[in-house]
């Protein structure tokens, strides 16, 4: 069963909280060496994810949540700088840049396979 517009919105907002205070917390000590492989593998599901539930087939709108994925793992890493200094102790991590590179990838990844599943979907359809 389809998901109706407003619930896909209610349920993307539930996601985003949920993603705001998971990058806002402290990672366990199991997964400090694994840091750069979460951010990528976080923005490659979200991205596959938000593509199928929203873009469907449209090029447009799959540029539009690549951006807003873009400018939410920026966002991130800056707000993460200036908690520390608001609250005078660091409760994540520093703004890096080598985590955005990784989120990038991971956007590029997902709209990879993005693309290859709308490939795969004509494909199927002509028969």
């Amino acid at each position: 069963m389809p998901l109706s517009p407003t619930s896909k919105k209610w349920f993307l907002l539930f996601l985003s909280i949920a993603s705001i205070i998971g990058f806002m917390i402290r990672l366990p000590a199991v997964f400090h060496y694994h840091d750069k492989a979460l951010h990528f593998l976080f923005y490659c599901c979200a991205s596959i994810f938000l593509n199928l539930l929203f873009a469907q087939n449209k090029l447009r709108v799959h540029v539009l949540i690549f951006i807003a994925l873009l400018l939410f793992g920026i966002g991130i890493e800056v707000f993460q700088e200036l908690s520390n200094h608001l609250v005078h102790r660091k409760i994540h991590g520093n703004f890096d840049i080598v985590d955005i590179k990784y989120n990038t990838a991971g956007l590029i990844v997902g709209s990879i396979f993005w693309l290859g599943w709308l490939i795969i979907r004509k494909f199927l359809k002509r028969d």
